[in-house]
């Protein structure tokens, strides 16, 4: 007779740790920190590639977030100034966003260049001197445009109507700052701080105007131009300082203190350039609307300028990643390792092209609502929406060229490029506004963007010598 078999008990060591997670008993302490130590580890990688996403990503919801205040915002100031008012401070703000931008002559972008050229080679008193110079020399010269704005006006005061003003008066006491908040942003954005670098401006700035506009309607006080210039011009003076005073304690922690050394002739020989590029670029930028404002009255401004607003949202992602990956792009140039730097930059050409083109179709369906919200008059604006959208996803396609090439040295480039789009817009603008109106000025905007773009994937593809596209492939040397 044959015994049954014996049925073998698994060791209690065998056999706890699966009866305790079949009944749904805590896991052991060890389990917790095997997956504390492992969380640890992922966050703890510095991959450059993972973190300049996690940057560009901070940068993208900083502006996103950004441009849902300000559409409220506009919205908000439309209905309290009214079409009129709200056009003239279009006009007005957009003044000062022009020659603000270019009022720290360059430094700001160099500060990407420098900022990461001093850290890599050990080159601290530079490092500690340009930290601090940069933001002296950026204010003083800030100072002098504004001024030498405020002249400009004065001398320009019969070929300006009347209520346009005050406003601009107003807009060249916000110059002097804006030239700070440039500098303080490129040197925040080259330690990746990209908070600290926009939030003040794109975000309390953004909340304290139209609460203050609102104070002033719920009191009684005046709501026009010259009000909302004035709101716009104390909220910007307010952030930037207190942004000054987060930053200076950020860097206490970052750079030993020490003896500093100014290269004043060399920072601005190669900001300068930079300039130029820049400032092609903002008249770019632009261009539309002042010369809307040349042969189109406020209302049709207003109204081109809540579409382009609404579409802006697109162009954040560029501007993400163009924040997030500049100064890498000079950290491998001077590490000499080309092949790192060609496959970084054809990834950052679709980390920026794809995102543009979901936000683009996503805005484009709800253009007619989000028009409505500024006044009925404005879903006139939608085909605006359409034309503008195919320069910016021409712009997209080709990631942060000019970043790449202003860090390389090829500011000439960039520069010939933006010089060319700005002339076929100034052109097609004042062919096309006069007999198409808006319609035209967007036809004339997306046309220049696309020549800019062919201009400046041509010129990064041979400065790289490879092809780099928005498509995954392989790269193929350039003859």
């Amino acid at each position: 007779m044959v015994s049954p078999p014996i049925a073998v008990r698994p060791a209690p060591e065998d056999r706890a740790p699966r009866s305790r997670i079949e009944r749904g008993a805590p896991l052991s302490r060890k389990a917790l920190a095997r997956a504390a130590l492992r969380i640890k580890e992922l966050f703890a990688e510095r991959d450059e590639a993972r973190v300049a996403k996690l940057v560009a990503g901070n940068v993208f919801l900083v502006r996103l977030a950004s441009a849902l205040i300000a559409l409220a915002s506009q919205v908000v100031l439309a209905r309290l100034m009214g079409r009129f008012d709200f056009g003239v401070y279009v006009f007005a703000w957009t003044c000062v966003l022009m020659v603000g931008a270019l009022s720290d002559l360059g430094l700001a972008s160099a500060a990407r260049r420098f900022i990461p050229e001093y850290t890599e080679r050990g080159n601290d008193a530079l490092l500690r001197g340009f930290l601090v110079g940069s933001r002296w020399l950026a204010f003083g010269m800030a100072t002098g445009i504004g001024a030498a704005g405020a002249l400009v006006v004065t001398a320009l005061s019969r070929a300006l109507a009347p209520y346009e003003l005050l406003p601009l008066y107003i807009g060249c006491l916000v110059i002097p700052v804006y030239g700070l908040v440039q500098i303080q942003a490129g040197i925040a954005q080259s330690y990746d701080w990209p908070n600290l670098a926009l939030a003040p401006f794109y975000l309390w700035r953004q909340l304290a105007i139209p609460a203050l506009i609102g104070m002033c309607w719920l009191f009684g006080a005046p709501t026009g131009a010259a009000s909302a210039m004035m709101v716009a011009a104390g909220t910007t003076w307010a952030v930037t300082l207190g942004q000054s005073v987060m930053l200076n304690r950020r860097l206490a922690g970052r750079v030993v203190p020490g003896p500093r050394h100014y290269a004043v002739k060399i920072w601005f020989s190669t900001a300068v350039p930079m300039f130029v590029v820049e400032g092609f670029y903002l008249l770019l930028t632009y261009v539309d609307i002042l010369v809307l404002e040349r042969f189109r009255s406020p209302d049709e401004i207003a109204i081109y300028f809540a579409a382009a607003r609404l579409l802006a949202v697109v162009s954040f992602v560029y501007f993400a990643i163009a924040s997030a990956t500049t100064h890498k792009f000079t950290k491998y140039h001077v590490a000499g390792d080309d092949e790192r730097l060609a496959k970084f930059f054809a990834e950052t050409a679709r980390w920026t092209f794809w995102p543009s083109l979901a936000l683009c179709a996503v805005i484009l369906a709800l253009g007619r609502p989000l028009l409505s919200l500024f006044g009925t008059d404005f879903t006139a604006g939608y085909a605006v929406m359409f034309i503008l959208s195919v320069g910016l996803l021409a712009r997209a396609a080709v990631g942060p060229a000019e970043r790449l090439l202003n860090m390389l040295g090829e500011q000439r480039k960039s520069a010939l490029a933006y010089a060319t789009a700005f002339a076929v817009n100034t052109g097609l603008c004042m062919l096309l506004i006069p007999g198409i109106g808006i319609e035209g000025a967007a036809a004339a905007t997306s046309t220049a963007l696309i020549v800019e773009s062919l201009m400046l994937y041509r010129f990064a593809r041979r400065r790289l010598r490879s092809h780099v596209f928005i498509v995954r492939r392989a790269a193929r040397p350039v003859p």
